[in-house]
């Protein structure tokens, strides 16, 4: 069964606490995708999950690297991937995403580029704006996500 649901988030500092809950129950084998129109926050939510595992410095755009893999210093490695400049789904196989969840997780900006079906129990969150300056931010969660989404309510 899927979990489905949605939040607002009122800026950049609530996007990546909310990367930082995310962070913190990641586990190898995870599937985090993040789709939205260019600003609209999945970046910053990486790099709140990537700073809550371990990373200390400020973790680049991976637009033009496509991949950057933190495999030696985070709690969980993580392949953080951005399918931005990706035209076609085929392209994607070339970067062996699914050999890298034996013992990683990934988070997949613009995943939507491979299809929505691609990883059926992957953790989908999508955003849009809302009115104000705000963003909305809906998810899909698959049944591995069961007991670690949503997060306990923010105070």
């Amino acid at each position: 069964m899927t979990n489905t649901g949605a939040i607002a988030l009122a800026g950049p500092a609530e996007t990546a606490a909310l990367g930082a809950a995310i962070g913190a129950v990641l586990q190898p084998g995870d599937v985090v995708t993040l789709d939205g129109s260019l600003g609209a926050g999945k970046t910053t939510l990486a790099r709140g999950l990537l700073a809550a595992l371990g990373l200390e410095e400020d973790a680049p755009s991976p637009s033009f690297p496509i991949v950057i893999a933190y495999e030696d210093e985070l709690r969980v490695p993580v392949w953080h991937v951005d399918l931005y400049r990706i035209e076609d789904a085929g392209e994607a196989e070339e970067l062996g995403l699914d050999d890298a969840l034996v013992d990683s997780a990934l988070v997949i900006e613009w995943a939507g580029r491979l299809g929505s079906d691609r990883w059926p129990d992957a953790l989908a969150l999508s955003f849009s704006d809302t009115p104000g300056g705000g963003r909305r931010l809906t998810w899909q969660a698959g049944p591995s996500w069961e007991r670690r989404w949503p997060p306990a309510p923010r105070s």
